[in-house]
């Protein structure tokens, strides 16, 4: 075991979550070990399903569907009802404060959801996850050369080429992490007065990397890792 892997407990409800905590969820989306179809669709609304009806691919909108539905059953676990999901200004989700002040982030990929939890609202507690299903790429060096700063294209270049795919997802899922933290997007740039997230690497399950990113990102000692079960 290295010190990026996680102790996953299964839970179909959510522990206590400190104020110096984040609990790190992970949703299981494929069609064999995840949640049935219809009961997840039982947990979204009405115009949650109407968006994700959108995605034309079946196997997609299935996994999307359980991804959604983990999301909803996870924050009202915390809140105690359904929660409301409100969007800024680049499209990022958050909750509505009214209820209570949780920063969560969700990202999907390959058969899996991972989903961060942390007390706490505003640039402070901005939390950005990225996932990646660890599989051969297309044109990887032109990507890195074209996504990642200098030092960081260098350093993943630097393996041999039959070596390179991990290390280029360490970086990938740390630059997502970073963009999905403020909630920019890769494509714009980091406002000037904003703090540099601390970014964090897991293995949420074999063949697959994640990245945490906040600008107060708690110690390793005070992640929880919780693999959601049915209730």
């Amino acid at each position: 075991m290295t010190d990026e892997d996680l102790h996953w407990q299964p839970a179909s409800t959510a522990p206590a979550l400190g104020d110096d905590e984040i609990h790190l969820w992970r949703i299981d989306t494929g069609e064999r070990h995840g949640q049935a179809l219809e009961a997840a669709r039982a947990v979204l609304e009405t115009a949650q399903l109407a968006r994700l009806a959108r995605i034309r691919d079946p196997a997609q909108h299935a996994r999307a569907v359980r991804a959604q539905a983990g999301l909803r059953r996870v924050l009202g676990h915390y809140l105690g009802e359904p929660p409301r999901l409100l969007k800024g200004a680049n499209g990022k989700p958050y909750l509505d404060t009214r209820q209570a002040a949780l920063a969560f982030n969700l990202t999907t990929s390959g058969e899996l959801a991972l989903l961060g939890v942390r007390r706490g609202s505003g640039p402070r507690a901005e939390l950005g996850v990225d996932c990646e299903w660890i599989r051969p790429r297309a044109r990887l060096a032109a990507v890195a050369r074209r996504m990642f700063d200098p030092a960081t294209c260098a350093a993943v270049l630097a393996h041999p080429e039959e070596a390179r795919l991990v290390p280029f997802c360490r970086a990938w899922t740390a630059l997502e992490a970073d963009a999905k933290c403020d909630g920019r997007g890769l494509m714009r740039p980091r406002a000037a007065a904003s703090s540099l997230p601390r970014i964090a690497h897991c293995r949420p399950a074999p063949g697959y990397i994640a990245a945490l990113a906040s600008p107060t990102l708690p110690p390793r000692a005070r992640w929880r890792a919780l693999a959601l079960v049915d209730d």
